[in-house]
């Protein structure tokens, strides 16, 4: 194969930020591409910003990587300063700062999602070029473009944890089965007025889609089956 290593890279991910009746769920897959290599296949994309606030990352693993690096200790100095934790939106408009103000550099989108005392559980969309949307679900990457007609179908209002848990596990599955650049597992982080709570979800225990095969050890194991039945929605 012959490859153009100075060609633009394609950098792939599926993000989703939910919100439900008491505090938002993020999921991310894990798959970080250089273009048709995949670098990492098992990284976590939901990164920590507060106790309280967590943000998605897509795009190029550098850029989101060093805002969310100064967002944190910028908001670390304003706990201190206050006395008390930031809230969501404060959170969320120093991430659109830094990305707008430097938007002819940066290649990332992200989400911003968390809980506080003011306004409850929030989420907020900063895609490329630094706008801050806020939303009550919010979608990013490559997979995203799968995802917004099954979005617009299963989201709902006032969902319980479980239900928003669920809807994220399965966008982020449905998208992985779609789109090459996501893969690997899921990780959810669901954050209420009780703190954050990690999850995750390795791939073989993920819902098969459409012709996916099941996994196996082997590839005679794959060699020698037939394909599952697709899964409804």
């Amino acid at each position: 194969m012959d490859l153009d290593l100075s060609a633009p890279h394609s950098m792939g991910t599926t993000i989703i930020g939910v919100t439900y009746n008491g505090g938002v769920v993020l999921g991310a897959d894990s798959r970080t591409s250089t273009g048709v290599y995949v670098a990492n296949r098992a990284s976590d994309k939901i990164t920590q910003l507060t106790d309280n606030v967590y943000v998605c990352r897509s795009g190029s693993a550098a850029d989101s990587q060093i805002v969310s690096d100064y967002v944190r200790y910028f908001l670390h100095q304003h706990t201190i300063q206050l006395g008390q934790p930031a809230t969501v939106k404060v959170s969320a408009n120093l991430v659109r700062l830094l990305s707008y103000s430097n938007k002819n550099m940066l290649q990332t989108g992200l989400i911003v999602g968390g809980w506080d005392k003011y306004e409850g559980g929030k989420i907020y969309g900063i895609p490329l070029g630094g706008t801050i949307i806020e939303q009550p679900f919010a979608i990013g990457g490559s997979g995203s473009s799968y995802l917004y007609g099954f979005f617009d179908q299963a989201w709902k209002e006032g969902m319980t944890k479980d239900e928003a848990e669920q809807l994220v596990v399965k966008a982020v599955s449905l998208a992985i089965a779609r789109d090459g650049a996501s893969g690997g597992v899921v990780r959810t982080v669901i954050i209420n007025s009780e703190g954050v709570t990690r999850n995750f979800y390795p791939g073989d225990k993920l819902p098969l889609w459409h012709e996916e095969l099941e996994p196996h050890n082997s590839l005679l194991d794959i060699l020698n089956t037939s394909s599952p039945e697709p899964m409804n929605i």
